[in-house]
């Protein structure tokens, strides 16, 4: 039966596997995102966009008018420790809103992990989450269907793009004591079929379904299967003694797409994940496939040349409005500068006009505007958004870069985003992003520091 459906997350990972598969079904789709340009050429001809956050209780009153089914596929783990008390809020919004909007189902994804042991933050919140859910939900006519997961196999899988990079770039491993933990994962194209499958169960009480894939293992062995399958050979060497948090700066350096979740992600692996209630094999006609398909079917569908994309992503909350936060954004660069070691800029810039590149010699055309295709010292204006910037590099690299800022609202102000992504072309390029790591950290780190200070500053001005 076609649903109305309000679809949070549709610009994440499993949000954004999902939101075509709705689609095809012939649902109405609503999609809620904070930036709904970031879904632009990406919905089907009727699915309708709006402007909202989950903890924004007004923009969610106005997403859920005539929605049946509500999908809560948002949680806020790279917001830093923050991120319990965000999800908090979101839970009690999405759950009173539905109530007030007489949605008849939410449909929430969870994780996976045994209640009776001391878990992680980030798995703690996840059943707090629900628990909220249920609990807000008791009195009124709102079912609530938690499917908790364990490590979701497929192509730009936060888990699963760990694991990949460790393997492909990685001859000899170091591991620490969470590779031994066992996981039940699951297939990305399973966890899409029980979350369609959602829509067609019978009105009812709340129902918790734990879902994974045939095969119990290790995160060793998922490793292990993923480089035969790749024909890579590979050593690992365990060192129990790595904590969690020298495992996310391990991690971090090794996998810098994971730098701004690395803390909460390993806390989180650290605990087994395993199915031990079996309804939701009862309850649906679904049969999982065991890990060696999944990661086959992950490897065939990985788009070649972003195999090794690398990506720098840190945010930050100001307590400004967005767009006095963009402002600062606007302006960096040329003149203005880059908020933090201009000096070392300058000798990077140097460095590049000594191998024929452009240097920093452009500036910029306007001390305040920019539009598309402006220069940017040594960058292009690729995209100039009013919430939005996408620099592209073009000096001398062995590689392509782009520096993206984006600025979404947050309770307290406004969150700014920056993300540094380097696709490398061959050794070499994974040579210089390795060797440059260590700067960037350094530099990567003030400047978002420094645009936060700087929009903070100029709002009380």
């Amino acid at each position: 039966m076609r649903q109305h459906i309000l679809l949070t997350g549709a610009t994440g990972y499993v949000g954004g596997q999902l939101l075509p598969e709705l689609e095809r079904r012939g649902h109405r789709v609503r999609c809620l995102a904070r930036t709904p340009e970031s879904l632009d050429g990406k919905t089907a001809e009727g699915t309708e966009v709006v402007a909202g956050d989950v903890t924004d209780r007004a923009s969610l009153d106005a997403a859920m008018r005539g929605v049946a089914t509500v999908y809560f596929l948002v949680h806020s783990m790279g917001q830093g420790g923050r991120f319990e008390e965000i999800d908090r809020a979101g839970a009690t919004n999405i759950a009173d809103a539905a109530l007030a909007a007489g949605v008849s189902r939410i449909v929430y994804l969870g994780g996976l992990g045994d209640d009776r042991e001391s878990l992680s933050p980030h798995l703690r919140s996840r059943h707090e989450v629900g628990e909220i859910l249920r609990e807000r939900c008791a009195a009124g006519g709102t079912q609530v269907i938690e499917f908790r997961a364990s490590i979701v196999i497929g192509s730009g899988s936060l888990s699963f793009e760990m694991i990949r990079a460790l393997v492909e770039r990685l001859p000899v491993m170091v591991t620490p004591r969470w590779v031994s933990v066992l996981a039940q994962p699951i297939a990305v194209a399973d966890l899409l079929a029980y979350l369609v499958a959602a829509l067609d169960l019978p009105a009812g009480a709340h129902r918790i379904y734990e879902i994974g894939g045939q095969d119990q293992l290790s995160y060793r062995d998922i490793m292990r299967e993923y480089a035969r399958q790749r024909g890579l050979r590979r050593l690992m060497i365990p060192v129990p003694l790595l904590t969690p948090r020298l495992s996310s700066l391990w991690l971090a350096l090794v996998t810098p797409v994971h730098a701004r979740v690395g803390r909460a992600l390993v806390d989180s692996i650290r605990h087994p994940t395993l199915v031990r209630d079996d309804s939701a094999m009862r309850d649906f006609p679904i049969a999982p496939r065991g890990v060696a398909a999944a990661i086959a079917e992950a490897i065939a569908t990985e788009a070649r040349d972003c195999r090794n994309r690398l990506v720098d992503d840190r945010s930050v909350v100001v307590d400004v409005p967005p767009e006095r936060a963009f402002a600062a954004i606007r302006r960096i660069g040329g003149a203005n500068g880059w908020y933090y070691g201009n000096w070392l800029w300058q000798i990077r810039g140097g460095l590049d006009v000594m191998v024929g590149g452009v240097g920093m010699r452009r500036g910029r055309r306007d001390p305040e505007a920019l539009e598309v295709n402006d220069h940017l010292d040594w960058w292009n204006v690729e995209a100039c958004e009013p919430t939005r910037l996408v620099l592209a590099a073009e000096m001398k690299l062995p590689g392509r870069a782009w520096l993206e800022f984006q600025v979404s609202p947050a309770a307290d102000g406004a969150t700014i985003r920056q993300t540094a992504v380097f696709d490398p072309k061959g050794l070499a390029g994974l040579a210089y992003w390795y060797a440059v790591w260590p700067l960037h950290e350094i530099v990567f780190r003030g400047m978002l520091r420094g645009i936060a200070r700087e929009a903070e500053k100029q709002a009380v001005a």
